[in-house]
């Protein structure tokens, strides 16, 4: 398909501002957020939901810092005071223009719970229902290093993701993807992407004052979006950038989906957001077995590492120690030790409960 097939044929999208787009003279661009609600008011045959940074930026405004704070408790409390400044930005300036925002704050541990993430699904789907443009930035006031999703073009993928987006849209001051630095007078922008791991040799990381990513960072995102079959746009901050997307214009870069088949939601949570809480490791026979997209039996078992319920996510393990995949189990780690090699009619006796598989098929996501 081509690509003015995807953008006419995209109702729901995901549009992603980072903190050096939203920043004009170390504060708030409300023009740009006033163009941005204008053009959205222009289409109230689509959906769109925004995924905004800025929380920070708005922080260090608000409390009159010199610089962007330096330890995690200061970022928190900074995106504390920020966030709230931020979102009543948003709301002034799409309320005079007749639209409804709506705030949700999201972590990466949050949504590798799976209720958590069906929750955040539902919502989002609940508020698009309601004619609300959903405004969405990572929890910074709560998260920490260690669970933090790194930079909001991560969380903009898994957010479209989540939403079943049909387009996601990276506003980038770079303006797309150049041949070179774009500062570079000889640098080409590529205006078509077809294979995104090809095209991150030409990325290179950046970091700005306020933000935490770059053009590495958009193009790992735009992978985990196009795996999905969500095609990516990475686009110039324009007063019509809306507009001129689905004016076709010629505007930024444009990144192909994957011709592989969709995930389901749930394969996708499993792929992407799945935290394993043991390991399930397979024979040959197996491993064979589940790449031909069977389910996993007990006698295909060989070894069971860690401690896991039923309804836990798993690693599958090949025999040479290789990750092949992830799925969700049917029983717990105690009971997978006593029935592992074993035919299902055995393990079924030996449990005192019929077993027709470790793991069914359709909770299975293999690499």
């Amino acid at each position: 398909m081509e690509k003015e097939k995807f953008i006419k044929q995209a109702k729901r999208i995901v549009i992603k501002i980072g903190s050096q787009v939203l920043d004009k003279n170390d504060d708030i661009d409300t023009d740009f957020i006033k163009s941005l609600a204008d053009q959205i008011s222009a289409y109230p045959e689509k959906e769109f939901i925004i995924v905004s940074s800025g929380a920070v930026l708005a922080g260090v405004k608000k409390l009159k810092l010199q610089s962007k704070p330096k330890t995690i408790t200061e970022k928190q409390a900074v995106a504390s005071v920020g966030q709230a400044y931020l979102m009543q930005i948003y709301d002034k300036i799409f309320s005079e223009r007749k639209l409804t925002v709506g705030q949700m704050l999201l972590t990466v541990e949050g949504l590798q719970d799976r209720k958590r993430y069906l929750y955040a699904k539902d919502t989002l789907n609940k508020l698009i229902e309601f004619n609300v443009v959903p405004i969405i930035n990572e929890n910074d006031a709560i998260a920490v290093e260690e669970i933090v999703f790194g930079d909001n073009d991560y969380l903009a993928a898994h957010v479209s993701v989540l939403a079943d987006a049909d387009l996601m849209v990276i506003v980038s001051t770079a303006g797309g993807l150049y041949t070179d630095d774009p500062s570079n007078p000889e640098a080409k922008l590529i205006e078509e992407v077809e294979d995104v791991d090809s095209a991150i040799n030409y990325a290179k990381s950046s970091k700005s004052k306020f933000g935490t990513g770059g053009m590495r960072s958009k193009l790992e995102a735009a992978k985990v979006a196009t795996s999905h079959s969500i095609p990516v746009m990475i686009v110039p901050k324009t007063e019509k950038l809306i507009h001129s997307i689905f004016s076709l214009e010629k505007i930024g870069t444009f990144i192909y989906p994957s011709k592989h088949k969709k995930m389901s939601g749930k394969k996708s949570w499993l792929a992407l957001l799945s935290s394993p809480k043991g390991r399930v490791v397979v024979d040959k026979g197996a491993e064979k077995a589940l790449k031909e997209g069977k389910s996993l039996l007990p006698g295909g078992i060989k070894d069971v590492e860690g401690i896991f319920n039923p309804k836990d996510t798993v690693a599958i393990v090949n025999e040479e120690g290789i990750i092949i995949g992830k799925g969700i189990v049917k029983i717990g780690y105690k009971e997978l030790k006593k029935i592992k090699g074993l035919k299902t009619e055995e393990a079924s006796k030996v449990l005192g409960k019929n077993i027709d598989e470790v793991i069914h098929r359709d909770n299975l996501v293999i690499y």
